[in-house]
């Protein structure tokens, strides 16, 4: 059942009372058939923009070109858009120009997906000419009319099949894979920006795995080719009994749905191709990997236009994936000053997703070191130890006032202070602080 808002059903209502048709549209319908709550409410009609813009006393020309007006009602805007025949697409993204239509169907038929083309009001209910109801029902993701036009409109639409796919679980219907296999290539046309979006959204939705897809279509050739190397690169080793790619996969899937976990465990391992050796055994390693799978995971999301706050995180994290911290309390207060109390607790969620995803050799014992360190961690933040400059006992103030001069010497005095903390906890008072630097033992 739809249960349009208080605002939605006034709009549309008052379009309808000006004798145009309305329709709440798209994503708002799919998701209200699913019981889901839409994140956003998008409005189509018969009326022209200035008709729109006629009928309510504050609106926006957010789109007016394309037919897109922003109504504001209670202080939240809604995109009411007429409906609409697009032009040619000459950059695989953007129709040069559109025509305004009356016929609601004309509308539908230009968007996406099925479950993406359905209409609906209060008067005359669901609009639903592409059996949209029937695919979600099904389970899948089908292309309105046909796949290869729908795609030579605009490739963003081949990674957005797969998004939603990865979003609710869906396969993709037959031939609609066959043209995003087809078309992979024009992905090119599209920005890095738009790339990262879909990428993103797929890899925090429930089913991370479904990169294997991207993989399988010809998208990651495009967008991640350091991708395909992993995907084609086998592990023979103990610890392993996946491809570098598939192992990659598993380990996406036993992380939180976080945007930075996940994007570490997608590159934690991508240096490895480039890294393999085989050993007189026939064993494969690995040696000096994530340290190039941190470099490479820096190039690959400035290529993407990811944010530096993201980028830090993510290389930091998989430059460390593989460090070894003993459990007990001097190293992980050490590792704690490294990193950072954030990176290190992330990390211990990466360093369990990539046991998981790896043979079961000698998994029972890396799980229970890890749980050790976890405990060690719980200890040391329940005894309040000093790991960092900032709860040390003395500032630069209180070593100025104990005679240091102001200048280098006060940050490499603090800096030594803390390193003589995190090997003796118990000596972070101001006082016994003082009595080092008096003394001078460092």
């Amino acid at each position: 059942m739809i249960v349009l808002p208080q605002d939605v059903a006034f709009i549309i209502h008052k379009i309808e009372k000006a004798g145009f048709e309305a329709y709440a549209v798209g994503g708002c319908i799919r998701d209200s058939l699913l019981s889901r709550t839409p994140n956003d409410w998008d409005i189509t009609t018969s009326a022209l923009p200035e008709q729109v813009k006629a009928l309510f006393p504050h609106t926006i020309d957010t789109g007016i070109k394309h037919g897109t007006v922003t109504v504001m009602c209670h202080h939240v805007g809604y995109e009411v858009t007429t409906y609409r025949i697009d032009g040619e697409y000459e950059d695989g993204r953007h129709p040069k120009q559109v025509v305004f239509t009356p016929s609601l169907i004309e509308d539908l038929k230009r968007r996406d997906f099925t479950i993406n083309a359905m209409a609906y009001n209060d008067s005359k209910g669901l609009v639903d000419a592409f059996e949209g109801q029937q695919d979600l029902q099904k389970g899948v993701i089908r292309a309105v009319g046909e796949p290869e036009k729908r795609f030579s409109e605009d490739a963003l639409r081949i990674m957005r099949a797969v998004r939603f796919a990865a979003q609710l679980g869906y396969t993709i219907e037959e031939e609609t894979e066959a043209a995003m296999r087809r078309l992979s290539d024009t992905l090119t046309k599209i920005s890095a920006e738009r790339i990262q979006v879909e990428l993103v959204k797929l890899l925090v939705s429930d089913h991370p795995g479904h990169m294997k897809i991207l993989y399988e279509t010809g998208i990651t050739k495009v967008i991640m080719p350091e991708f395909d190397r992993m995907m084609e690169t086998e592990q023979k080793n103990l610890h392993h009994l996946y491809s570098v790619g598939m192992h990659t996969i598993r380990a996406m899937e036993e992380v939180p749905a976080d945007k930075v976990l996940r994007l570490t465990m997608l590159f934690h391992d991508m240096g490895k191709p480039a890294k393999k050796t085989t050993d007189a055994e026939g064993i494969d390693h690995f040696h000096g990997h994530a340290e190039l799978s941190a470099k490479m995971a820096k190039e690959i999301l400035q290529r993407l236009k990811f944010d530096n706050d993201t980028i830090g995180k993510v290389t930091k994290l998989v430059k460390n994936h593989d460090r070894k911290i003993i459990p007990q309390a001097k190293y992980v207060r050490r590792a704690l000053c490294d990193l950072g109390e954030e990176i290190f607790l992330l990390l211990l969620e990466v360093k369990r997703a990539d046991v998981m995803a790896q043979s079961t050799y000698k998994r029972d014992e890396k799980l229970e070191e890890l749980a050790r360190l976890r405990k060690v961690y719980e200890e040391v933040k329940a005894a309040d130890n000093c790991f960092s400059l900032k709860k040390l006992a003395v500032s630069g103030k209180d070593l100025i006032a104990a005679g240091i001069t102001p200048g280098p010497a006060i940050g490499q005095t603090l800096s030594g202070l803390l390193d003589r903390v995190l090997e003796e906890p118990q000596l972070n008072t101001k006082e016994k602080l003082l009595d080092i630097v008096s003394k001078g033992i460092f």
